[in-house]
């Protein structure tokens, strides 16, 4: 009995070419939809960079001007963001009492599709113990337009008012609890200067 080589004990496959085919068309697919994502990815990027821009330009459409009496509801609506509530009917009287026009002023921030987003208020003060100054005695952007420029540029409007208006230097007060503010403005060259405690009494 003759023995069998080892080689004969292998099975062998033959090598089938539509086997290969069959797995590159399995792929193809998947390259496709790799090719896809990469599409939409892209798209989205687009999208997010023209949104951006957008913005931007939303932005730079905004006007800084000179508050009018019809403004008053949007002001009131404001004031009552940064903590101080009032009706139209009352930030209305408040603008007409606001006078006269040499010590004071009220610039908004007006934007095309949402009107006011925010105002500031400054005023010149002539004072005995140091050079006459300017102080902004209020200033707010809406929630949801903030950290865009709108109140760099407000705060911009009131410092070339007391400029013109022979103010040597300006001052704001900030309540403690109010970093983000505090932060804003440090940034465009305020200095912390003091600390110190409000009193008030009726009368």
């Amino acid at each position: 009995m003759k023995a069998r080589s080892r080689s004969s004990s292998i099975p062998t496959k033959p090598f089938r070419q539509s086997n290969t085919r069959a797995q590159l068309r399995r792929k193809g697919p998947r390259v496709g939809k790799i090719r896809n994502d990469n599409a939409e990815t892209q798209s989205a990027l687009r999208n997010r960079r023209e949104e951006g821009m957008t913005k931007r330009t939303m932005h730079g459409e905004v006007k800084i001007r000179r508050a009018k009496s019809a403004d008053a509801p949007r002001i009131a609506v404001l004031a009552g963001q940064l903590g101080y509530p009032a009706t139209a009917s009352e930030m209305r009287k408040r603008l007409l009492g606001i006078k006269p026009a040499s010590l004071h002023a009220v610039f908004v921030a007006d934007a095309p599709e949402d009107g006011v987003i925010g105002w500031v208020h400054v005023s010149k003060q002539p004072l005995l113990e140091v050079e006459i100054r300017a102080e902004v005695n209020g200033l707010v952007v809406a929630e949801g337009q903030r950290s865009l420029g709108a109140g760099a540029r407000l705060l911009a409007a009131a410092e070339d008012w007391a400029r013109k208006h022979g103010c040597k230097s300006m001052s704001v007060r900030s309540n403690v609890i109010r970093e983000r503010a505090h932060k804003f403005y440090e940034r465009d060259g305020y200095e912390h200067y003091k600390t110190q405690k409000s009193f008030r009494k009726p009368l």
